[in-house]
């Protein structure tokens, strides 16, 4: 006998996502590429050696855009076993400023460590020194209507 679809099986779950290695690194980095914060929601916390982003990512796991549209949902991106944090390209004293993540990658140091690299638009990149690799991604709020409502182009 087979059994009726429910509503509750349908639904789209909020991502919660780990990566210890620079396998499942590649999947969060395909999940936040395209997101976007003020420079203002990033934080280091140096004495808890964690490093944070609040971010609006697009949801690049939604297969029923052709219905709804292009959605985001606000996100924490956390890296855990920080050792420290740099930046190239960024003026951290313009508050205003809107940050876009176009990668994020993994160059392994001594074993386990190594530096986590978030490369943004506009030539910008964040260097995170981690002692081992610990990333997670997790969704805060309900999907919302993209303001542009179109995906990102990146075509040259």
């Amino acid at each position: 006998m087979t059994e009726d679809a429910r509503f509750e099986d349908g639904r789209e779950a909020p991502l919660n996502l780990g990566a210890l290695d620079a396998e499942d690194l590649q999947v969060v980095s395909s999940l936040v590429q395209d997101a976007v914060f003020p420079i203002t929601e990033m934080q280091w916390y140096r004495e808890h050696q964690q490093f944070g982003i609040l971010l609006n990512r697009i949801r690049w796991e939604d297969t029923a855009r052709d219905r709804h549209g292009v959605e985001r949902v606000q996100s924490v991106f956390a890296v855990g076993n920080v050792l420290s944090v740099a930046s190239q390209g960024i003026d951290m004293s313009e508050k205003e400023m809107i940050l876009s993540i176009l990668a994020v990658s993994f160059e392994p140091g001594e074993e386990p460590g190594g530096h986590l690299i978030l490369t943004l638009a506009g030539d910008g990149a964040i260097r995170v020194a981690v002692e081992a690799l610990e990333v997670q991604l997790r969704d805060t709020t309900r999907p919302y209507a993209a303001p542009s409502g179109k995906i990102p182009n990146h075509d040259i």
